[in-house]
């Protein structure tokens, strides 16, 4: 009977709504804590939202920043002056008392099953510590990180103090697993403020940017400002915004600057600005506070941000904006490549000389902090809680390397590329698992003008993205393959082969990864195929060797010291005009006598033709239709049935091969050879005889082999984006 009304109560317990607090501190925490606000609220049937405000968001000098919550049709259950004023050390310490003091009467009254707390503040520890005392489930965000100072301090005690967590990043997740949490309470997430980022807007970002810095002011033509306190070295910090401050006064570009937070030291950093007349200053708006939508628009569309704001090191990766990261505050976070670090600076010219290097670029845009799909995870992790379990955590013990490996979904999600291979004839797309697997492959015809071809690329590319969702895949990036000469560093393709038109000076990286919020690698086609062989083919594990694309054209990929080589103008590999010849036939790229003008697809295809003019190529038993094109296939056919005169073509053409294969030894001796492509199974043989008689003796033994792999092109691309994933997280 007793057991009865216990299971019924627990039942009664599960079905009702879910009471979840959530308590913010200042204009930073709103920003990610806005959206789970949102979600909560849009689902009145689970959850009753508590909304507790404190901090520095009731302070006249931070904005009085409890009026963006308001503004946000929020009732807020309860307002706590909790900041006692001084700006240092002591006043930081007296404030968590005060806060620590005022809580247990609120909490008392607001009784909820769950406190949402944020991030590294000392608000936080206060709200985290009184929760934890009075019973109360705490759901902690963006536990985990490592980012310098005192924060990593009190994060990490805010982590012990909390029962479950939500992680922004895979390392976060891990470092909490080592830190012994229990890791079915922890939810790889991704940072909530990145489902509004990468959320298509319709708000018109010149008039935001018109707004806050004037009419004139153009997007990538301004700077954001933005540096707090580091409580550990106060009078560092103080010093390092002066120099900032001096640094931007003589780079001579419109700043928004926006007031420190209330840390101790940012009264010293107020009066810095204050003494330089930075709020007179025509080239400065100084502002206590922006909206966060508006704000990140200015982020998004900057020339650059300085200071060492986490907004800096997190949301600005989203858009590409570089950034330049001083002293040691956020030193520790992951960041994309669009970070500058000036750990020491320490001199006016060092950060002036950072701004030289960064304003107005632009950078692939990371997603290291999220995908935009954070608060539906959040929200359905708050719905598994159950509370009638025990409230008592337990600590776990697991290595870090068994908790991966448990969950074959997680490693499927997170390590997948979207591969394209743009061929003289077809346009391709695939989306490519970490083992090589192709989940879905997509083929149309290549288009002959750039606008239809950008827009087949992206449309394709957003179809492949639909389907990575349902198949569980997780794209990381976009890796492209292409013909031509290409310069992988800017993501620019130089020149194109001439079977693909108006593909010249093309910045390919820019519109991709602007419209698919992904980072965007290129290469050309012969340099992604050793790539595919290094990570997925029999140059795995192999320190040099060579691969060498015998197709329509012949091109090719030189591996050495494990890394792909380049070359001064990114022509390094052009394998295919290598001269075997000094008045051989005429080649397509202008010159004659290159191994592509005897021993590609189309100098053997020209060759059967003359002899098909010249009724010297069909023998008896071959046939060839009125409507089908003379080519390689039929010179082949015919050598093999013994047709002398194909016979001497081929010899030729396997000949010129084989001696340009030769050079290759002579120049960058790799220890492995290896064709690719639709004709290397025809030429093996025959180079390797090359090989062993013209070559050094040094050289003679190089083995030639022919590559296993079906799609060299794609899993090339693909390999560009899974191989900068897995250093990145190393």
């Amino acid at each position: 009977m007793e057991r009865g009304m216990m299971e019924e109560q627990n039942q009664m317990v599960s079905k009702r709504k879910l009471r979840v607090c959530v308590a913010t501190c200042n204009r930073a925490d709103y920003s990610k804590l806005a959206p789970i606000m949102f979600g909560l609220k849009a689902h009145p049937e689970s959850f009753e939202l508590e909304v507790m405000v404190l901090g520095s968001h009731l302070i006249d000098d931070y904005g009085n920043t409890f009026r963006m919550i308001e503004q946000d049709d929020f009732d807020v259950s309860s307002k706590l002056h909790t900041i006692v004023r001084g700006e240092d050390e002591a006043a930081m310490v007296e404030s968590v008392g005060l806060a620590l003091v005022k809580l247990p009467d609120v909490l008392q009254r607001l009784r909820p099953d769950i406190l949402v707390v944020h991030g590294d503040r000392f608000d936080a520890l206060a709200l985290a510590t009184a929760a934890a005392l009075m019973n109360i489930r705490i759901l902690h965000l963006e536990g985990g990180e490592v980012s310098g100072t005192i924060d990593d301090s009190i994060r990490h005690a805010i982590t012990k103090l909390s029962h479950y967590h939500a992680c922004c990043t895979r390392s976060a997740e891990q470092h909490l697993i080592a830190m012994c949490e229990d890791h079915s309470r922890i939810l790889l997430a991704g940072c909530p403020s990145y489902d509004k980022l990468l959320s298509p807007t319709k708000n018109n970002h010149l008039d935001t940017i018109h707004t806050w810095l004037g009419d004139t002011v153009q997007e990538n033509q301004y700077i954001v400002a933005l540096q707090h306190p580091v409580t550990t070295d106060i009078q560092g910090s103080i010093k390092i915004y002066g120099l900032m401050l001096d640094a931007l006064i003589s780079f001579n570009k419109m700043t928004l600057i926006l007031f420190p937070n209330i840390d101790a030291g940012s009264k010293g950093m107020v009066r810095v600005m204050r003494v330089k007349g930075i709020e007179q200053h025509p080239n400065f708006r100084a502002m206590k506070h922006i909206p966060f939508e508006q704000f990140i628009q200015l982020v998004a569309h900057a020339g650059c941000m300085i200071g060492n704001s986490s907004c800096g090191v997190r949301e600005a990766g989203a858009y590409g904006t570089p950034v330049i990261n001083l002293g040691s505050r956020q030193t520790g976070r992951e960041t994309g490549e669009n970070v500058l670090h000036v750990r020491d600076a320490d001199t006016h010219n060092k950060i002036y000389h950072a701004l030289e290097l960064q304003f107005g670029k632009r950078y692939p845009c990371s997603k290291i902090y999220g995908d935009g799909n954070a608060v539906p995870r959040i929200l359905k992790f708050l719905r598994s809680i159950k509370l009638d379990e025990p409230l008592q955590k337990s600590f776990c013990f697991p290595p870090v390397k068994e908790a991966f490996s448990q969950d074959i979904d997680h490693i499927l999600e997170t390590q997948c590329a979207l591969a394209v291979d743009l061929g003289g004839t077809n346009l391709r797309v695939a989306i490519v698992s970490m083992r090589g697997k192709i989940m879905r492959k997509y083929c149309k015809p290549n288009p002959k003008t750039y606008e239809s071809r950008i827009q087949l690329i992206l449309s394709m590319s957003q179809d492949a993205i639909q389907d990575a969702v349902r198949l569980n895949c997780r794209i990381l990036g976009v890796g492209v393959s292409t013909g031509g000469r290409v310069n992988p560093q800017e993501g620019v393709i130089l020149h194109s082969t001439k079977l693909i038109q108006e593909w010249s000076s093309v910045d390919l990286r820019t519109p991709l990864s602007d419209a698919l919020h992904l980072p965007v690698w290129l290469d050309n086609d012969g340099n992604c195929a050793a790539l595919a062989e290094k990570k997925f083919g029999h140059g795995q594990g192999v320190e040099n060797f060579v691969t060498i694309i015998t197709g329509t054209g012949i091109g090719g990929g030189i591996v050495h010291h494990h890394e792909l080589v380049h070359g001064s103008t990114f022509c390094a590999g052009e394998l295919g005009h290598i001269m075997v010849s000094l008045d051989g036939p005429e080649c397509m790229c202008g010159s004659r006598g290159c191994v592509e003008a005897y021993a590609s697809g189309m100098a053997l295809q020209r060759e059967a033709k003359r002899l098909h003019d010249e009724d010297l190529l069909i023998m008896e038993g071959m046939e060839l239709k009125k409507v089908e094109a003379v080519s390689a296939v039929h010179l082949i056919s015919a050598a093999q049935q013994g047709n002398a005169k194909a016979q001497a073509v081929l010899k030729t053409a396997s000949t010129a091969l084989g001696v340009a294969v030769v050079n290759i030894l002579h120049m960058t001796n790799p220890s492995l050879v290896i064709l690719s492509g639709v004709l290397a199974s025809y030429y093996q043989s025959p180079v390797q005889d090359v090989i062993s008689q013209r070559a050094l003796a040094s050289s003679q033994g190089i083995k030639v082999v022919t590559s296993d792999l079906e799609e060299p092109a794609l899993l090339g691309a693909a390999s560009m984006v899974l191989d900068y994933t897995t250093r990145r997280s190393c």
